[in-house]
């Protein structure tokens, strides 16, 4: 559960720094000199919505790195190691991906892969998992964590997450420019916006974008799905990724830091959290790889 969380919380603390950086700058009251300008402002909004995942995506591998203090390994040194890095590039070679880097990390049992594209991945896994799980369960979960990176994952994530950022600061500040307008409808000698448009804005900003966030969770449970099936495919059958998240269930799996919650192989929540889930449960994941196996995927 590592990768998914940590791109969100990069990502909006950058759209964030970003927002004051151009308000001190004077970029709002340029955009408000003569009234809104929404032309102006839905440039404005794309640059920093995109500039914020993008600069997400590229620190994400040297962020997964340092939250868990995964170490890469360069020269195997126990047997564990050249099975791991065996498997990642028999299962790499299978995708047709480009060898990743291959990280192993002290923790409860997780895995997690990351990074900016398929030429610069990093697959990553805890000791917790190497010891708790089967060598095939544990090679169905690389298998998952491969599919992750050939179906281009964190670059989709990305762009899924700019277009939600664009929104976000688009209708906050629209949001901003009404409740300043009200504010000051009889103040004739103020001109650009005032302290109702920066405060406005800013709060609308953090609401939207806790919203906007059941958005890219969706589309991380699809993913879930997806890169389960693509274990299935790499491994030839579904049962070793079933047995996998079987042995899951029955483990003592600790949060994983909260920057990173969202990018391993374990997690999913019921009732309403649900919404804001990166995971689906266990059991609907099983059973849908079992139903996605017979249907052909």
């Amino acid at each position: 559960m590592k990768r998914v969380v940590l791109f969100l919380l990069t990502n909006l603390a950058v759209m964030l720094v970003l927002s004051v950086v151009t308000s001190l700058l004077g970029v709002n009251r340029f955009l408000t000199a003569n009234g809104l300008n929404l032309g102006m402002l839905l440039a404005f909004a794309a640059v920093i919505g995109f500039g914020g995942s993008f600069i997400s995506l590229l620190m994400s591998k040297p962020m997964a790195k340092w939250s868990t203090g995964a170490r890469v390994i360069e020269h195997p040194s126990s047997s564990t190691e050249v099975w791991l890095v065996d498997t990642v590039a028999r299962l790499a070679k299978r995708a047709n991906l480009p060898m990743p880097e291959v990280a192993i990390y002290d923790g409860e049992p997780n895995a997690f892969a990351t990074g900016a594209s398929k030429n610069s991945s990093l697959v990553a896994v805890s000791t917790g998992l190497l010891q708790s799980m089967t060598r095939e369960e544990a090679e169905a979960v690389l298998a998952h964590e491969v599919a992750h990176i050939a179906n281009g994952d964190m670059v989709t994530l990305t762009l899924i997450q700019g277009v939600v950022n664009t929104f976000v600061i688009f209708i906050s500040r629209v949001v901003g420019y009404l409740v300043d307008s009200f504010l000051r409808r009889n103040d004739s000698e103020s001109s650009g916006p005032g302290i109702g448009y920066m405060v406005t804005s800013m709060v609308c900003e953090i609401v939207f974008g806790v919203l906007a966030s059941i958005v890219v969770a969706w589309f991380s449970r699809q993913r879930e799905f997806r890169a389960d099936a693509g274990a299935a495919g790499l491994m030839g059958s579904p049962v070793p990724m079933q047995n996998a998240l079987r042995r899951l269930g029955n483990l003592h799996t600790e949060p994983l830091p909260q920057n990173m919650a969202a990018s391993g192989i374990a997690g999913g929540k019921g009732g309403f959290m649900a919404l804001f889930s990166t995971h689906p449960p266990l059991e609907e994941r099983i059973a849908a790889l079992g139903g996605r196996w017979r249907g052909g995927q």
